[in-house]
């Protein structure tokens, strides 16, 4: 009787990582999308410049984990944090924090859903037959390539690229090493812009978060994601 009992309980508390970060995720889409902003920002730059000047390692430790809050729990303001890294720390080392706090978020909303859901899911689908079995299988086959490349392109949602590793059962170190160097281009390019905030702030204008699209952006990010994708079109090749 105790055993049919305790066997609920555990999946349930298997599950309360993913269930904690889906409910934070959900209210902070309502309640934080108008303080994460670019607005806010703008107008408490003086103050945290002060904070930074008076305190910077604290500033650096206080950021990060902001960032890794806001990963981890898919809250608003991503893009916003990454302008902020920019603002305060320059380029670099600003890029570095940025990159490194978006990783290590990324590995706790990766193990939450691995320990909640990817485990028995991978299971079920190694043990499957047909097409689920053959998507499988052409992942595990392609890993590295696959995981860079749904860092690499811009249209993937961070979220995403997050969950689907989980879910198929990629091994935690390929993860997190795949995602700290798949999105240094990216991190690179939105910090720079929030290294030039000052300026724009004088002028009264706001950045352009589209840069990333821009040919001169995209041109060498997809370049990198053709490069990603080589070893799969080899082995296609090779296939037929």
């Amino acid at each position: 009787m105790s055993d049919m009992t305790d066997v609920p309980k555990s999946g349930f508390a298997k599950r309360l990582p993913l269930i904690a970060i889906l409910l934070v995720a959900v209210i902070g889409a309502f309640t934080l999308k108008d303080y994460l902003s670019f607005e806010t920002l703008r107008d408490n730059r003086e103050a945290l410049l002060a904070f930074r000047d008076a305190n910077f390692v604290l500033t650096v430790g206080l950021f990060m984990l902001a960032y890794i809050v806001i990963v981890a729990f898919s809250l608003p303001g991503a893009t916003i944090a990454t302008l902020t890294g920019g603002f305060l720390f320059a380029t670099f080392p600003g890029a570095l924090f940025n990159v490194s706090a978006a990783t290590i978020g990324a590995i706790l909303i990766f193990l939450a859903a691995r320990w909640g859901l990817g485990e028995k899911l991978a299971a079920k689908m190694e043990g499957s037959e047909g097409a689920v079995k053959k998507i499988k299988d052409g992942i595990d086959e392609n890993q590295w390539s696959m995981l860079f490349l749904i860092r690499l392109v811009p249209a993937v949602p961070f979220f995403v690229a997050n969950l689907v590793p989980a879910l198929v059962g990629v091994p935690l170190r390929r993860f997190a090493i795949s995602t700290f160097i798949g999105i240094i281009p990216g991190g690179v390019v939105y910090t720079s812009v929030g290294a030039g905030l000052g300026e724009v702030f004088e002028r009264g204008e706001t950045p352009n978060l589209g840069i990333i699209f821009e040919p001169q952006i995209l041109l060498p990010i997809l370049g990198l994601c053709l490069l990603a994708a080589l070893p799969i079109v080899i082995k296609a090749a090779r296939g037929k």
